[in-house]
């Protein structure tokens, strides 16, 4: 959410980053665009909040990111299916984040009904998750969707507790 001043990667989604990366990454730009930002928010994400013994959207457990590694090739090799998605996806503009994830499909009712008890850290920084992370899409939405409860140009990291830390 560059939008909300959360991290430093003004118009890397864009048709900026596009442009930036299409020449040397004609077919897989978008993926280099996003695999940018995955890492300046994580680095930021560090910076705000390093919680031991959690996981956060940007540190997942081994097995997790190996999944999503493979699920990531997938999407490589479908890269033009996902051209729209990536499109609307630079073309955005809000900064209602529980709002965008649910224009993208990728929040449910549900989803944002847990949001709804998720509550800043007394120092702000952060957003606990309750109980332990079970890997499941629903763990993994929550910690996308409890970025939510940042403000405009105030992180708040969300985290949960590793099951086996």
């Amino acid at each position: 959410m560059d939008l909300a001043k959360w991290w430093n990667t003004r118009g890397q989604l864009g048709r900026l980053g596009a442009m930036a990366l299409r020449r040397g990454f004609p077919r897989t730009h978008h993926f280099a665009q996003a695999r940018s930002v995955f890492a300046v928010a994580a680095q930021r994400c560090d910076e705000v909040f390093d919680p031991p013994g959690c996981v956060t959207l940007w540190r997942l457990p081994e097995a997790l990111e190996e999944e999503f590694d493979a699920r990531w090739e997938h999407w490589i090799e479908h890269a033009a299916a996902l051209q729209p998605f990536f499109e609307k996806l630079g073309a955005l503009q809000a900064t209602d984040l529980t709002a965008t994830l649910r224009a993208f499909e990728l929040a449910s009712d549900r989803d944002v009904d847990a949001l709804s008890r998720l509550r800043r850290s007394a120092e702000g920084r952060a957003v606990p998750l309750p109980g332990v992370f079970s890997g499941a899409t629903e763990d993994v939405t929550l910690l996308a969707l409890g970025f939510a409860r940042g403000e405009h140009g105030a992180l708040a990291v969300p985290y949960a507790r590793r099951g086996d830390g």
